[in-house]
């Protein structure tokens, strides 16, 4: 899913190859298969072009991350202590970031249409990141 999601765009089997090649030697049946699984949990739509498909994230990276936490919190027998939990791992960063979300909510700003408001395909602990 990380290079879906980098180029933002449609790719190809091919490309996708040619950009994890840059890092790792792989074959391209390996690149096929994982796009081809993510496109069956509906993490991917696919469009034919000539004998190849074009792969398009169907989320945000933004919408899986937020899916991913959501059914930590959810799955917690005591959703108030992990939350507590989570919080005091996070960096002052991540902790201003957290505020800055919640003042949007808050304030109606980061309403449906916003970008963690993607869909979610399956559940979260489906999806392996890729």
């Amino acid at each position: 899913m990380t290079r879906v999601w980098k180029w933002n765009r449609p790719v190809t089997v091919r490309e996708v190859l040619e950009d994890l090649q840059k890092e790792r030697s792989i074959a391209y049946t390996t690149v096929m298969t994982v796009l081809d699984n993510l496109h069956q949990k509906g993490w991917v739509r696919r469009e034919a072009e000539g004998r190849a498909y074009r792969y398009e994230a169907v989320s945000t990276r933004a919408a899986y991350a937020a899916a991913l936490m959501n059914d930590a919190w959810t799955q917690s027998d005591n959703p108030a202590a992990a939350l507590v939990a989570f919080f005091g791992m996070m960096s002052d960063e991540q902790r201003q970031a957290l505020r800055d979300a919640l003042r949007i909510v808050r304030d109606g700003e980061g309403g449906e249409g916003g970008e963690a408001a993607g869909q979610n395909p399956g559940s979260a602990a489906e999806g392996d990141g890729r």
